[in-house]
């Protein structure tokens, strides 16, 4: 399927996201999308066909830039541990920036009802760990990282950390004072992206 959207495409994507992260997939219909977006239902028939093309285009919508970011990485001039940092700051900003289509994303698969939607998510993640493995073993070949790390495990270490900062959010609020959005939103892109990477670089550097 494309990933170039049209402005009206773009429209009905981000109020269907909207939608399918407060009520879910199945709680959503055509109709409420259409609704909210002040558009004709047919509109999004014709665009789409059904929702759950619409969805895929959604899921499409908010991740077909990041291959080409990842590739981008790869192919940059400096030590696989940069690599790493940089990669996981991509993560935690994209995460952050996007926390609609990630809660929609763990919703398919909790529910495993779609199996077209989660053929699709897969083959995402089997291309963000390709891109983690070349950087691995780039640090592997030079002798600086370690050679018995489970190069599947890194990403859950990584989104483990996140999700559950966030997902603890009033939690760490009021412990360490992050009175607003955006005195959170800062604490991630710095303290904790800075904590998951000394703890990713913990795991791959050996001990001196």
């Amino acid at each position: 399927m494309k990933s170039n959207f049209n402005d009206k495409q773009i429209q009905i994507l981000e109020v269907a996201e909207i939608l399918f992260s407060e009520k879910g997939f199945d709680g959503t219909s055509i109709r409420n999308i259409a609704k909210l977006a002040k558009i004709n239902i047919a509109m999004v028939s014709y665009y789409f066909g059904s929702k759950e093309r619409l969805l895929e285009s959604l899921i499409i919508y908010r991740t077909s830039d990041l291959k080409n970011q990842l590739e981008n990485l790869l192919k940059e001039e400096i030590e696989p541990i940069e690599k790493v940092n940089k990669l996981i700051e991509l993560y935690i900003n994209r995460i952050n920036s996007n926390r609609g289509i990630y809660r929609i994303l763990h919703f398919e698969f909790a529910s495993k009802k779609r199996e077209q939607n989660l053929n699709a998510i897969s083959e995402l993640k089997k291309g963000n760990l390709k891109s983690l493995e070349t950087i691995i073993e780039e640090g592997q070949r030079k002798g600086v990282f370690r050679k018995d790390i489970i190069i599947p495990l890194i990403t859950p270490t990584i989104l483990g950390t996140f999700f559950h900062f966030h997902m603890n959010k009033p939690f760490f609020e009021n412990l360490l004072n992050l009175k607003t959005e955006n005195l959170y939103n800062n604490y991630i892109e710095t303290n904790l992206t800075k904590h998951i990477q000394q703890t990713i670089k913990a795991l791959l550097i050996y001990e001196s």
